[in-house]
């Protein structure tokens, strides 16, 4: 039985891939499982004729690639091998599982300089310790986006709402959406807090309704990140690896301290671990800025840095919470628990708000998240996102409060001069002096 796409933003990206005059190899990079390979095949349905390698699968094929790196006959032995023809325009071949085979890595460049009417995509699992390991990368003849689980919008689409992204596209802080509609998307939220974005669990939701089905997918899907720790690197701890993931869950939120991660681990150590973590797309930094202009990365304090786990729903199993609402205090606020105990309660909400901004910009970089907190002694004013939108720099704060709960965000304001900022919540569209309020759901307004 086939399984159903649901459509995906990148898809519009992977298109103007294919339409361009002058079209360098492709790399879609990301973690294990956030669909990589469905949106390429997808991709090749737009062609005449789909070439798939898969380097883990059909190992033998490894050997067309060693020694002779000439494009048109690693394309003619493939084309032999498969019995489809490969022919440019015509044609998608598709290198999955790369990293299995660094030799095909090192292809692209010859297909970028020596084929390049071929159209030619590639993904991996783990593909970013392929490329560390290699002594140099084609910069300038592969293009390369970068792909996470599905985003709120996304999950709309796939769950038959896909009406409501144009109505909340449509409304703003001076044109409020309907109570009715607002009230359908917090609700949809909240189940997108517990199903999350991996695309698995996604359809599971939207063919059974059950949260016990996700929570099983979830559970596969950790317990294949876990079995990747010993791919990583040689001599790698596993025990590190998982024992700093778990910590990472339970720091959400709050300046990550490496002293907590159980085991003992030396700083060096742990400071390890969370960079392997990062490669595999796991974790992401949101790292303190002083903000005083953009970039916001070059007054950057990286002995400051919160972390965001890939998921919401997989990071709910990794703390052991119960998916079907029972015994779990925070899936039972996440179910029926009032908006503003949602978002004040825990850091759950505050993450998801990190994850929506990366999934909503271009993918064609791999984005960094910053935060701001005052470091003077005796103060904690902390801004939870910093942003630049229009070439300005723009505080966002995951608050559900009135304007007594944002005294960070103003402090904020008043020392860097600026006059705009964004609240988000589970509110519906509003306005506040200088602040603009937008619901978490909405969070894609920001980059239209």
């Amino acid at each position: 039985m086939k399984k159903t796409y649901y459509s995906r933003s990148i898809d519009n990206y992977l298109l103007e891939w294919k339409n361009e005059k002058i079209h360098k190899p492709l790399l879609l990079r990301g973690a294990r499982q956030v669909g990589k390979s469905s949106a390429i095949r997808h991709l090749g349905n737009t062609f005449k004729y789909f070439v798939e390698v898969n380097f883990e699968r059909d190992k033998e094929i490894i050997s067309v690639f060693t020694g002779n790196l000439k494009p048109r006959e690693i394309a003619s032995r493939l084309s032999a091998f498969y019995g489809i023809p490969v022919i440019p325009g015509e044609t998608l071949l598709f290198l999955d599982e790369i990293q299995a085979c660094p030799e095909a890595i090192h292809s692209l460049w010859f297909f970028y300089e020596d084929y390049p009417e071929l159209h030619v995509a590639a993904a991996g699992s783990l593909l970013e310790f392929a490329l560390k390991k290699m002594t140099s990368f084609g910069v300038g003849r592969v293009r390369s986006l970068f792909m996470y689980p599905m985003s709120f919008d996304e999950f709309l689409v796939a769950t038959g709402n896909a009406g409501w992204i144009e109505a909340k596209q449509n409304a703003s802080p001076d044109n409020p959406l309907f109570e009715a509609l607002h009230g359908k998307l917090v609700e949809s939220f909240r189940n997108y807090l517990m199903v999350g974005g991996m695309p698995e669990s996604v359809a599971n939701w939207v063919e059974s309704g059950d949260y016990l089905t996700c929570q099983q997918v979830q559970d596969d899907i950790m317990l294949a990140y876990e079995d990747d720790f010993a791919k990583y690197e040689e001599r790698v701890d596993s025990m590190l690896l998982k024992q700093t993931l778990h910590s990472v869950a339970l720091q959400i939120g709050c300046k990550f301290v490496y002293s907590n991660v159980q085991g003992n681990y030396r700083g060096e150590k742990v400071k390890g671990a969370l960079e392997l973590l990062k490669d595999a797309g796991l974790i992401r930094p949101a790292i303190h800025t002083a903000a005083n202009g953009i970039p916001l990365g070059a007054e950057i304090n990286d002995k400051f840095v919160k972390y965001v786990f890939l998921d919401s729903g997989l990071l709910l199993r990794l703390l052991g919470l119960e998916n079907t609402g029972g015994s779990s205090e925070v899936s039972k606020m996440i179910l029926v628990g009032a908006a503003s105990d949602l978002v004040n309660k825990g850091h759950i909400t505050e993450m998801v708000a990190g994850l929506e901004l990366l999934k909503y910009n271009t993918p064609a970089q791999r984005h960094d998240l910053y935060y701001w907190q005052n470091l003077s002694r005796g103060t904690q004013a902390e801004v939870d996102y910093v942003l630049v939108k229009n070439m300005k720099v723009v505080p966002l704060e995951v608050k559900a409060g009135t304007t007594g709960a944002m005294k960070s965000m103003y402090q904020f304001m008043n020392d860097k001069h600026l006059e705009y900022g964004i609240r988000t919540s589970l509110e519906n569209f509003g306005k506040l002096e200088k602040v603009d309020i937008i619901p978490l759901y909405a969070l894609s307004n920001i980059y239209r």
